[in-house]
């Protein structure tokens, strides 16, 4: 069993079928009602991500047989567990527990979209947060970041609205004028920068959901190298 598989012994008191000693801490029929829905909850949402039991399991770092146990509640999943599941699925962990999200707004006017920057790009929001897809429209100034390689989770989709953009795709180099448009995985390498001194906009849609916007090219999710 792989040592990033939970079903350890030392971990085995997470498992309903070993008898327990009483502790201080919740009745088992009140852990039972806090993660009722969260078994079909895990299989509905993998296989809406269309990956099989032996794929999902081995994105999240766990066995076949203890992902299984999982989805037909015969272990309770750790909050570290139900984080990698949500990643791995695309999804939040309030989704994984069952939870109704709030309302989501479809329209996003100009004036709402405040700024943030990171790493010397602007980032503002093109689309509402917490769906499967991230709408960010981006400037990129002029040497900032273009000696970054990115390989992160998701794919990637971008259109340039300004300016001349540089992207290396593996070993592969383009420069795209205003109207041009690139999709990709983000598991290849690549690297985006301006191509001239003015810089350059466009509009970017990444699918790996509940990231920061400073994590879709600069966070903790992404790999960097200089060069």
């Amino acid at each position: 069993m792989s040592p990033a598989d939970p079903a350890t012994p030392q971990q085995s008191t997470a498992d309903p079928a070993t008898p327990q000693q009483p502790t201080a801490g919740p009745a088992p029929s009140q852990q039972s009602d806090a993660l009722l829905g969260v078994a079909p909850q895990l299989r509905a949402l993998r296989r809406r991500a269309a990956l099989t039991l032996e794929a999902a399991a081995a994105s999240a770092g766990l066995s076949p047989a203890h992902l299984s146990r999982l989805e037909t509640g015969h272990r309770q999943p750790s909050l570290p567990m139900l984080l990698t599941l949500a990643r791995v699925y695309g999804t939040t962990v309030s989704e994984l527990l069952g939870e109704t999200p709030a309302e989501r707004q479809s329209v996003l006017r100009a004036a709402e979209a405040e700024p943030s920057v990171a790493g010397g790009w602007t980032y503002r929001q093109a689309g509402a947060s917490g769906r499967g897809m991230q709408a960010l429209r981006v400037q990129v100034p002029y040497g900032a970041q273009g000696d970054i390689v990115r390989v992160h989770p998701g794919e990637e989709w971008l259109y340039v609205l300004t300016g001349r953009l540089r992207l290396r795709l593996a070993d592969t180099a383009y420069v795209l004028e205003p109207g041009d448009s690139a999709h990709f995985d983000s598991a290849t390498p690549h690297r985006i920068a301006a191509d001239g001194p003015e810089g350059a906009e466009l509009l970017f849609v990444h699918t790996l959901l509940q990231s920061p916007v400073e994590a879709l090219c600069l966070g903790a999710h992404t790999k960097e190298v200089r060069r």
